[in-house]
């Protein structure tokens, strides 16, 4: 088992390529240390590595959002985040730029991910229920 956690919570209202975008954006923010070795297959064919630890993937609604952001904030926790303007962006500079724009308790989150102590994820996102 694992002391630590990786999870995204993602807005219940996003269509199905959204949820699928935003979940490949926040984890490609975590850290460089949390992959694992490369993999071969047996012909030799390398492959770049990925998490050493599962990634869990919740939903809630707009509300619970602002509040495990909140909650990620006053713990200190670093997280990766997708706000609804990002959809409209074309690039990384144009994501950071929309974001940069808007106070805190302003940003409209579709998407926020964390990883951290397990337990300090779990209180983190309290209320949140499994993707479908």
């Amino acid at each position: 088992m694992f002391d630590t956690k990786i999870a995204v919570l993602l807005r219940d209202d996003l269509a199905g390529w959204q949820a699928l975008n935003v979940t490949a954006f926040l984890v490609s923010g975590l850290p460089e240390m949390l992959k694992g070795e490369p993999y071969v297959d047996a012909d030799g064919v390398k492959y770049l590595p990925m998490f050493g630890q599962p990634v869990v993937v919740l939903q809630g609604d707009a509300e619970l959002l602002k509040k495990a952001h909140g909650r990620a904030l006053n713990r200190d926790q670093t997280m990766t985040i997708f706000t609804a303007d990002l959809f409209a962006t074309g690039n990384d500079a144009d994501n950071r730029a929309a974001v940069r724009k808007v106070h805190t308790q302003d940003l409209d989150l579709v998407g926020m991910a964390v990883h951290g102590q397990k337990n300090a994820v779990d209180k983190i996102f309290k209320g949140a229920r499994m993707h479908p």
